[in-house]
């Protein structure tokens, strides 16, 4: 099921990644008093009453701004107010009402959303009555808000979250693997679905995916039940929407959301770029399990090291998934295809896997007999014991005297030892320390 989305509108400089920061609790947006500093749409989730959604923070719109930068920042601003399922839109008590916000109240107007009004920079009682002059865009009452010192953010989210839908679910049974397909364009997302479902597999049904734009195509294959989900297929909007590689994103985070296991295409022809990294971060902060697929492989001059420094290539881009296995593979001609399905298989299996508490606390046992936790400040760190929590990714909970003492590299430490003990090939493991409480 894919979170509903809510995106930040406004002209520059109105304060919209400082709220945005605020609503994810990090640092993601560039927060600097300069019109124009947010050229892209940047992601995020947050959860607010019990209720998750991804949020977005677009640059800011400047309706007459013909410089390409600005042309690109309207260009992102309007294609995420497509993807949003309610706006907030950004003002500021400081400037006051202008020209500018009142051309985007226009475009808000356009996109028939449900808008919710947030006036930025009210940052103490005088400045309240700021906000009256507002009323005249026609979005009913304005939520009094101050980025800088956190004031009415809560009251901003409950108008904002009551306006989301509510989820769907995809109606899909729970012994199908669903599978999403990203990657930058071109990298040949729809060739692989293509070939996929070749003569040998049985074509279910072709019906239109819950998320838009994006076709759910199931499938079958040795009795085991599959969902394409392609996230290749986009809405043409022109030679400049076409053009543009950042479109596609916020409809690959929704299709990440849905998937069981996240295929991350690279082109082997033009090697590893640096929106590869972030298409395939998005399925790993997701916890999704992941494979890297390279494709293209029939049109690459070889010899017998080429993969082995291909893959090496793909592990020091990528420190952060070495969990993933990599299929070399050409949907064009489909050499290698038949590896592919198998490693879906296995990872999603992985993904669901769950271990029975007694052997996770054998082998972190072992691990702390052969490496004991170093000691901080004359304390040790004493793990009383583990537990696995969740699936889909495999959570493990650590019960210990002060979590504090947990350094990130002994718990790096234990994820090896506890992969290498089972596995856990293709998924992300979490891991939490919590302090062992008397009753535990």
């Amino acid at each position: 099921m894919a979170r509903p989305v809510i995106a930040i509108v406004g002209r520059p400089n109105v304060g919209k990644s400082t709220i945005f920061n605020r609503i994810i609790g990090d640092r993601l947006a560039i927060v600097e008093d300069k019109p124009g500093i947010t050229r892209d749409r940047i992601y995020g989730t947050g959860e607010w009453n019990g209720k998750a959604f991804s949020i977005i923070d677009t640059g800011g719109i400047e309706i007459d701004g013909e410089d390409e930068i600005m042309k690109s920042v309207r260009m992102q601003a309007e294609l995420a107010i497509e993807e949003a399922d309610v706006i907030i839109f950004m003002t500021d008590a400081k400037s006051g009402l202008t020209m500018s916000d009142e051309e985007v109240a226009q475009m808000l107007f356009r996109s028939r959303k449900p808008i919710v009004m947030a006036v930025n920079k009210v940052d103490n009682e005088n400045r309240h009555d700021d906000i009256y002059e507002f009323y005249g865009l026609g979005f009913g009452d304005p939520i009094a808000i101050s980025g800088a010192h956190g004031l009415g953010i809560g009251d901003l989210l409950d108008a904002a979250v009551e306006r989301l839908p509510e989820l769907e679910d995809d109606g899909y049974d729970d012994d199908v693997i669903r599978v999403a397909l990203i990657g930058r364009p071109n990298v040949g997302k729809s060739s692989l679905v293509n070939a996929l479902l070749g003569e040998d597999r049985v074509i279910v049904s072709n019906v239109a995916g819950t998320t838009r734009d994006a076709i759910d195509t199931p499938f079958e294959h040795d009795g085991q039940r599959y969902v394409l989900i392609d996230t290749a297929g986009m809405r043409k909007r022109g030679k400049v929407y076409e053009s543009t590689e950042k479109y596609s994103v916020m409809r690959a985070m929704k299709a990440i959301e849905r998937a069981d296991v996240v295929l991350v295409l690279i082109n082997g022809e033009e090697g590893i770029i640096e929106q590869d990294k972030h298409i395939a971060g998005y399925a790993h902060e997701a916890g999704k399990a992941s494979v890297f697929v390279v494709n293209k492989w029939d049109a690459i001059d070889k010899d017998d090291k080429t993969m082995i420094r291909f893959s090496q290539n793909i592990r020091d881009h990528f420190l952060f998934m070495t969990y993933a296995p990599i299929v070399y593979l050409s949907a064009l001609t489909k050499q290698r295809l038949h590896k592919l399905l198998p490693v879906i298989n296995h990872v999603s299996e992985q993904h669901a896997l769950r271990i029975q508490t007694h052997l996770l606390n054998d082998v972190v046992s072992d691990a702390v007999a052969i490496n004991p936790p170093p000691s901080d400040k004359g304390k040790r760190l004493r793990i009383n014991y583990v537990t696995q929590v969740a699936t889909k990714p495999p959570t493990i909970v650590c019960f210990v005297n002060d979590p504090e003492l947990m350094h990130f590299s002994y718990e790096r430490y234990l994820e090896n030892k506890i992969r290498a003990a089972f596995d856990f090939e293709g998924t992300p493991l979490r891991i939490f320390t919590r302090r062992k409480s008397d009753e535990d």
